[in-house]
């Protein structure tokens, strides 16, 4: 224990005698105007663990410098915890009812999960096991997408960690890549997000890569038509996916103009016919977002402004706070329980064993 606390305090003297690898033109977006949720806040480490968001910027930025694929990855993520129940860290559980198994979490990437578990291994060795995962990855995805070249925003703090994953049920109202605009503001309009932050939140698939099964329907039975698509992009599509053997391998990037940076250039794909997903395509076309995604397209400040405060606004759904859930040693374990259930429900009155 002696030299994994040495190895620690070592490794915080050297971030903290290092130049961020954030870039220094990155957009710091003020999000003040975002209520933050009861539980949370800007200071919630400062005695506990004043290092940790220093520990976590480093750590994403050195796994950025090998694969610039991991912020796409991390965004992913956390999108994909945050929207079913809230952001809590329930879809970083393994086991038989893990989140991970259910179609739409069936392609999040291994490597950025390792990743938030490294970090917190990182954190916990430094400071004790007072940070949460889900805390770690809402940290480790804003300074993933500043590394990529988007905004910057403060994250407020305090969310902890949920006992269990998901229902199959909740984890799947996760929106689907062939719903129509009317899906989508309802299913954003549900988890009290709206049309702005739809078409700003969809702005993610400015980078990252998809599996051809989840865009084959915009040329599998001849070129879509609804949304259209560009003939020679889908016939381009056609082509690379007919080499997707064994199915669900082969991906293609989301953006086709820049796609490792994040930018505003998807929603010029968009304008372009360009969209990979129906869901995307959509969005510059029906009345209701049309207006929104071609601003975004011609004002790329106004996009990431938008971008950052749909991130706050997400990052707070339904979040954990106090005695609730726990803060869990392994983020893909649940901590092995020493107490009984309270009245209180499911992620409340546990105690962890240390």
């Amino acid at each position: 224990m002696a030299s994994t606390r040495a190895a620690a305090i070592i490794l915080v003297a050297m971030i903290c005698g290092t130049m961020h690898y954030h870039p220094a033109a990155a957009m710091k977006v003020d999000t003040t105007g975002v209520a933050v949720a009861d539980g949370l806040s800007l200071g919630f480490y400062q005695d506990t663990c004043p290092f940790v968001e220093h520990i976590v910027e480093f750590l994403v930025g050195e796994a950025f410098k090998k694969d610039v694929g991991i912020a796409p990855a991390l965004i992913r993520i956390f999108f994909h915890d945050c929207f079913p129940q809230g952001c809590d860290a329930s879809v970083l559980l393994n086991g038989t009812a893990s989140e991970q198994i259910q179609p739409p979490n069936q392609t999040l990437r291994p490597t950025a999960l390792k990743l938030i578990e490294d970090i917190r291994a990182a954190v916990h060795s430094a400071c004790g096991p007072v940070v949460s995962c889900a805390d770690i990855l809402a940290l480790a995805t804003r300074d993933s997408l500043v590394d990529a070249g988007g905004p910057s925003y403060d994250v407020a703090l305090g969310r902890r960690d949920a006992l269990a994953p998901a229902v199959p049920d909740i984890t799947n109202t996760l929106p689907a890549p062939f719903f129509t605009v009317p899906q989508l503001i309802k299913s954003f309009g549900d988890r009290g997000l709206n049309v702005t932050d739809l078409v700003a939140l969809s702005g993610a698939h400015s980078f990252g890569v998809a599996h051809c099964p989840a865009f084959e329907d915009r040329f599998k039975n001849g070129t879509d038509t609804n949304p259209p698509i560009d003939p020679k992009f889908a016939a381009t599509l056609k082509a690379k996916c007919a080499g997707d053997n064994p199915v669900g391998t082969l991906t293609q990037k989301l953006d086709v103009r820049t796609p490792d940076k994040f930018d505003n250039k998807y929603y010029f794909d968009l304008v372009a016919s360009q969209g990979l997903f129906k869901s995307d395509q959509a969005l510059i076309l029906h009345s209701a977002t049309n207006r929104t995604a071609v601003r975004f397209s011609l004002n790329e400040g106004a996009f990431f402004t938008q971008f950052a405060i749909s991130m706050v606004k997400m990052s707070q759904m339904d979040v954990l706070t106090g005695t609730q859930g726990e803060i869990r040693n392994n983020c893909a374990v649940p901590n092995k329980r020493v107490g009984i259930e309270t009245a209180a429900g499911n992620n409340e009155g546990l105690t962890a064993e240390m």
